[in-house]
C-alpha cells in the first residue's frame, strides 16, 4: 500500500502547521512541506526539526517557484538541513541558474515536469538536460502537469520509460490552462490509469488538488482509483510501447 498524502499548501495556503493537524489521523500518509513562496521557507526551516514528522511515512519539501525575496544561493543553503535529515527536495527545473548550489543534495534533489506556463521541463527531452547536470537527482512526475502539456499522456509514458529508475514521488490533481490545481475529474482519473501500470506501488503521492478538509479522504480515494491500472490500460501501455518500438 503506497502512501498518499497532500501538499501543505493545498490544504492550507502558508501554513504548514494546519495543514499537519489536518493529516493527523490519516493512515499511511505522506507529507509534502510547501514553501512555494520564498518567504515562507525561512520559518519552515527553522520549525522543521520540531514538526513531529516521524508519524508520516513519506516526507518530502517543495522549493520555492521563484526566487523574489531571497537569491537561489540563500534558498539553497536554507534548505541544507534537509540534508541531514534526508529528506527530499522537489524543485521546479526552471529555477536553477547555478547548478553548483544544488549538487551537495545529490539523490535528494528531485525534479518535477513543468506545465505550458514554463519554457523548460515540460518534456522528456527538455527534463533530460536537467538529469544531465545532476546524474543522481531522482524524479517527481506531476501528472496533472504532464496531461495539460499532452492529453494523450504520451509525453507522460515517455519520462517514464527514461526516467522511471529515478521516480521518487508522483505529485496529483488537476491543473487547468491557468496552472490552477483543483480535485480530481473523471477525465484526469481515466488519463491516470493508462500509466498507472508503469509506476511502482510502492511510490508516495503527493495530492496537490485544493480541496477542503472534510473532503481529504474522498480525495484520496479518487487517487487511489486514479492510480489503479485498469486491463485497458495495461494493454494501451504494451501498445503505445510497442508502437514505440517498432
Amino acid at each position: 500500500m503506497r502512501p498518499i498524502g497532500f501538499s501543505t499548501g493545498a490544504l492550507a495556503l502558508g501554513d504548514f502547521r494546519a495543514a499537519l493537524d489536518m493529516l493527523a489521523h490519516v493512515p499511511r500518509a505522506a507529507v509534502e512541506l510547501s514553501a512555494l513562496r520564498d518567504h515562507e521557507l525561512p520559518p519552515l526551516m527553522d520549525a522543521l526539526p520540531m514538526l513531529g514528522l516521524e508519524k508520516f511515512d513519506y516526507v518530502s519539501v517543495h522549493v520555492p517557484s521563484k526566487f523574489k525575496a531571497l537569491t537561489e544561493t540563500e534558498v539553497s543553503k536554507l534548505l541544507r538541513p534537509c540534508i541531514d535529515l534526508d529528506i527530499p527536495i522537489v524543485i521546479h527545473p526552471d529555477v536553477v541558474r547555478e547548478p553548483s548550489g544544488w549538487t551537495a543534495f545529490r539523490s535528494l534533489l528531485c525534479i518535477e515536469n513543468m506545465d505550458k506556463r514554463k519554457t523548460t521541463g515540460r518534456t522528456a527531452e527538455e527534463l533530460g538536460r536537467f538529469f544531465s547536470l545532476f546524474p543522481e537527482a531522482t524524479f517527481c512526475l506531476d501528472v496533472g502537469h504532464a496531461r495539460q502539456v499532452d492529453s494523450t499522456m504520451t509525453e507522460a509514458r515517455r519520462m517514464l520509460r527514461f526516467f522511471g529508475n529515478r521516480l521518487r514521488q508522483i505529485h496529483i490533481s488537476e491543473v487547468d490552462t491557468h496552472g490552477h490545481h483543483d480535485r480530481l475529474s473523471l477525465s484526469t482519473i481515466m488519463a491516470s490509469q493508462s500509466i498507472a501500470s508503469l509506476i511502482g506501488r510502492d511510490v508516495p503521492v503527493i495530492i496537490e488538488s485544493v480541496v477542503p478538509e472534510k473532503d481529504i479522504l474522498r480525495e484520496i480515494k479518487a487517487t487511489e482509483r486514479a492510480l489503479t491500472a485498469t486491463i485497458s490500460s495495461t494493454a494501451h501501455r504494451r501498445y503505445a510501447d510497442w508502437g514505440e518500438l517498432a
